[in-house]
């Protein structure tokens, strides 16, 4: 049986993702230990809050060189929201921040847009919005069997941007604009919703991950 880990580093929404894999039939473990990575044979880094603190945790906890070997290894790393931004570069979150550089690419802030008295992009964007199929294929990756333009859940005030295009497996409409909502490159993923809080389809890709390769 494949050993799925969710890393630690004091910013996480470890519970929900644990339980969700739980409900799955999936025996994954929540470590403090950056050792255990090596013994992993997938990863996930969840996470809710701030980039700066979320870095903070990463490095203080000493994850950041053993979550390289790990990607370097090949195998799955999924980050989710806050652990998806992480994945990028830099962030200009409350400042010029830089992250893991997994992927290369920002994390940008959304404008609020207002038509008249009404807004049509509120910040943060917080609900149900579909994911929109880009130029790279669903199948082998977490959103495998995925409809286009499903719906799943967000919280969050900042997205991401990737450097190369290519790097972006879905994107999501808010009010006027398109954002990156699943990044990709190589073995690393990273949604910036959260499939813990999805429901079904937020089980389903879950589901993909673990059965990657």
């Amino acid at each position: 049986m494949k050993k799925c880990v969710i890393i630690d580093y004091g910013l996480c929404n470890l519970l929900s993702v644990y339980n969700s894999l739980k409900y799955l039939g999936i025996e994954s473990l929540v470590i403090h230990d950056p050792q255990d990575l090596k013994h992993a044979d997938l990863a996930i880094l969840p996470g809710v809050g701030a980039f700066e603190d979320g870095m903070r945790g990463v490095r203080e906890r000493g994850f950041i060189e053993p979550i390289n070997d790990f990607v370097r290894t090949g195998k799955p790393f999924l980050g989710i929201c806050l652990g998806m931004q992480i994945l990028m570069s830099k962030s200009y979150e409350f400042g010029e921040h830089e992250g893991l550089d997994l992927i290369p690419g920002e994390v940008l802030p959304f404008e609020a847009q207002k038509e008249g008295d009404e807004y049509i992009l509120k910040v943060p964007h917080v609900g149900w919005s579909g994911l929109q199929k880009k130029d790279a294929p669903w199948e082998g990756t977490p959103l495998a069997g995925i409809q286009d333009k499903s719906e799943v859940y967000f919280v969050h005030s900042f997205y991401v941007q990737p450097k190369n295009s290519a790097h972006v497996l879905a994107e999501t409409e808010y009010g006027e604009k398109n954002f990156c909502s699943v990044v990709f490159k190589d073995n690393v993923y990273g949604c910036q919703f959260h499939p813990e809080k999805s429901s079904k389809l937020g089980l389903k890709i879950l589901d993909n991950f673990i059965k990657l390769k």
